[in-house]
C-alpha cells in the first residue's frame, strides 16, 4: 500500500442499507436482518489523485456482508462516473479500492470478494434534506433526514464502523431502495440512511 502518495477528496455522501433506522452495524452489532445489503454513494467537489484532478465526478458502492460487519467478508461492487476519462477512471478505482491508504483502505479491508467495476452514468442529487442516487437499469435510491427533538437534524458522531469518519452523519431514512446487478435483487423502503459531507486523505 502506498500512503505517501498526495491525494485528497472531499464532497458529499449519502448511504442506505436494509437495516432498521438507524444502523446497528455502526455500533458493531448484527444486522437487523442477520446481513446488511448496503449501497453507497459520494459526490466529489474537489479532489486529485497527484496531478489527476477528480472534480465532479460520481461513485457508487454496492456492499453486501453476510453477517456482523465487524466479521469482514464483505463482497463489492464499484460504480464510476461515465464522464471519467481513463486516468480518471484509474485514480478513482485505487483510491477507492484502498491503495493508496486513508479510510477507503480501512473499509477495504472488510471486503473479501470483488462482483466488478464499472463505468456508467450516474446521477448524484440534493435537496434540501433531500438524497437521491440514480444508476439506470441498476440502482435507484432516495433518502430522507430525520428531524430530532431540537427541531434540527439527528446526528451520530464517532462511531466505531462507519463510511465517513470526518463529518458526524445525518441519520435518515430510505423512501426508495432498489439495486439489480451482477444477479442481485434487493428492493425496500423505509429503512436506515446515513449522509453528510466528507473528506478522505492519506
Amino acid at each position: 500500500m502506498n500512503t505517501s502518495t498526495d491525494w485528497n477528496l472531499q464532497g458529499s455522501y449519502f448511504e442506505a442499507c436494509n437495516c432498521e433506522t438507524a444502523c446497528p452495524c455502526v455500533w458493531l452489532q448484527p444486522p437487523t436482518e442477520g446481513n446488511c445489503k448496503l449501497l453507497v454513494a459520494w459526490h466529489i467537489d474537489k479532489g486529485h489523485l497527484n496531478d489527476e484532478t477528480l472534480d465532479e465526478l460520481n461513485v457508487a458502492l454496492a456492499c453486501f456482508a453476510p453477517g456482523n460487519m465487524k466479521e469482514g467478508n464483505w463482497e463489492a461492487a464499484l460504480y464510476i462516473d461515465e464522464r471519467a476519462n481513463d486516468a480518471q477512471f484509474k485514480a478513482v478505482t485505487e483510491i477507492f479500492s484502498g491503495k493508496h491508504g486513508g479510510h477507503p483502505a480501512l473499509l477495504m479491508s472488510f471486503v473479501t470478494g470483488i462482483w466488478g467495476i464499472k463505468k456508467v452514468k450516474i446521477d448524484f442529487r440534493i435537496q434540501g434534506n433531500k438524497r437521491e442516487l440514480t444508476i439506470p437499469d441498476i440502482a435507484d435510491m432516495t433518502v430522507k433526514s430525520i428531524q430530532g427533538i431540537k427541531g434540527s437534524e439527528s446526528t451520530i458522531d464517532n462511531p466505531p464502523l462507519c463510511v465517513v469518519t470526518s463529518h458526524p452523519s445525518v441519520v435518515a431514512r430510505s423512501t426508495r431502495y432498489e439495486f439489480h446487478d451482477y444477479d442481485k435483487a434487493w428492493k425496500f423502503s423505509d429503512r436506515n440512511s446515513y449522509y453528510s459531507p466528507f473528506v478522505y486523505q492519506p
